[in-house]
């Protein structure tokens, strides 16, 4: 036995002297590298937010809101009772929110919902130096503003990673200005992939979903992944209570990076590839017909005459499985995909039909002015002077997100008056006193020398009768 124990004592010994001189040779856990491996994240998160915070800013805009403008302010009796100056003097509505820099030029991206309508913008980087900047390029379907600050070199910035590779389950990091208290971190992982439609940042579309918390001024900052790329712009949460419940959404880096890629090209506004088709997504009760072994693809219900779709080979009752081999479960999926790969480009959509797969190529194109609007705004001697209307085309059916088959003359704008006798922006008129109109010329020559009027109009899918007189 005293053998045994002076041999245990000897191997103990020998481990203590092991672990030493590993402590001695062994870097000391507080270097500042960036963590590589999960041992290490456990310890500290500081070195990755070290590189990654300077790239990451705090926005303030303000935007000057003109008054509103009631019908009644227009009517020579009524007129009398708007003559106080505050009725007609501009509002001021600040905002505040994060950004994230994308190049050390200074390009800079947020949400729409933040920065998209403001005439005076101010950038606070994390070093406390300030910058004016101006909107590139905004979206408010997407959410999504591209801001540039001129004059600037040698900005710190993140780098985009392709957010098709990104997997739930992982660890990731939401930066921004929480509240306004200044730049904060929260952690957690990313929830959910693919989750489609509107949520409360006013973005529609395809999102990335985290449980890091992220609360009102987190709008436009970064959800960076382990190795401090950007995956996605936070824009906005689920909840009940207006507080964080774990339920965010991020615009994902590949949206951000074709958003930045139409900015650099000179391009004002966002252009998504226009499909020219409607459809739904294929549930349980659809596949098995179908020849689906699950749920999953859009079925086509229709096609526009000049769809692109149409073109390459596609017909009603078709499925879409695929978008350059990547599965689509619905529209907005299936847009996110077109509008990541680019305008001008081609993509590889996988048909079902019959049971047999086909891959078809499909031409990413604008939705087509043809033929031309011939937009036409009435003057003052017609009937509902300031009514701005437009023929429809492939373009306005886009602008205005109406059905493929709709025809006829679209309101653009209804002016000082159109809203007082029951129209709408988006409406379309059919006829005018019993006559079909098909351009907006003629809507003008009906209108002329008029002051009352019956109008067929169409607005979703009621067609109602509006009579009236001025």
């Amino acid at each position: 036995m005293g053998v045994a124990k002076a041999t245990l004592a000897a191997h103990i010994w020998g481990m203590k002297y092991v672990l030493v001189l590993l402590a001695l040779i062994s870097p000391p856990v507080h270097a500042q590298t960036v963590p590589t491996s999960s041992v290490q994240m456990q310890l500290s998160f500081a070195p990755l937010v070290k590189e990654a915070v300077p790239a990451v800013v705090n926005i303030y805009a303000r935007t000057i809101v003109p008054s509103s403008r009631t019908p009644l302010q227009s009517d020579p009796f009524f007129e009398r009772f708007f003559q106080s100056p505050d009725a007609t003097r501009p509002r001021v509505q600040n905002s505040l929110g994060s950004g994230v820099i994308l190049s050390e030029d200074g390009i800079v991206v947020s949400n729409y919902h933040v920065v998209g309508m403001a005439t005076d913008i101010r950038i606070v980087l994390a070093d406390r130096r300030e910058f004016s900047a101006r909107v590139m390029l905004s979206d408010a379907d997407s959410d999504l503003a591209i801001l540039k600050i001129d004059d600037v070199a040698d900005l710190p910035f993140l780098s985009l990673r392709d957010s098709d590779g990104v997997e739930v389950g992982e660890l990731a990091l939401a930066i921004g200005n929480p509240f306004g208290v200044g730049q904060t971190v929260s952690s957690g992982i990313v929830s959910g992939l693919a989750r489609s439609g509107g949520m409360n940042g006013g973005g529609q579309g395809y999102f990335i979903q985290t449980d890091a918390p992220i609360n009102p001024g987190n709008s436009g900052g970064a959800l960076i992944d382990m190795q401090g790329d950007l995956i996605g712009i936070n824009t906005s949460i689920l909840t009940s209570s207006g507080g964080s419940n774990g339920i965010g959404f991020a615009i994902p880096a590949n949206l951000v990076g074709a958003f930045m890629d139409q900015a650099r090209s000179g391009a004002t506004r966002f252009a998504r590839p226009w499909a020219g088709l409607s459809g739904q997504a294929v549930d349980a009760d659809m596949a098995a017909p179908l020849g689906l072994d699950r749920p999953g693809g859009i079925i086509l219900s229709g096609l526009h005459p000049v769809s692109p779709f149409l073109a390459a080979g596609f017909r009603v009752g078709d499925v879409i499985i695929a978008v350059d081999g990547l599965d689509v479960h619905s529209p907005a999926e299936m847009i996110y995909r077109m509008s990541v790969a680019g305008l001008g480009k081609q993509a590889v959509i996988t048909r079902l039909r019959e049971g047999e797969q086909t891959d078809l190529v499909v031409r990413l194109i604008e939705a087509p002015e043809e033929p031309p609007r011939d937009t036409v705004i009435l003057g003052d001697e017609e009937l509902l002077p300031g009514l701005e209307l437009s023929r429809i085309n492939p373009a306005v059916l886009s602008e205005l997100n109406l059905s493929l088959e709709v025809e006829g003359v679209a309101v653009m704008d209804v002016g000082p008056f159109g809203m007082r006798v029951g129209l709408r922006p988006g409406d379309v008129i059919l006829g005018v006193n019993g006559q079909d109109v098909q351009s907006p010329d003629q809507v003008r020559k009906a209108f002329r020398g008029q002051r009352q009027a019956e109008l067929s109009v169409q607005r979703g899918g009621q067609r109602l009768s509006l009579r009236f007189r001025i």
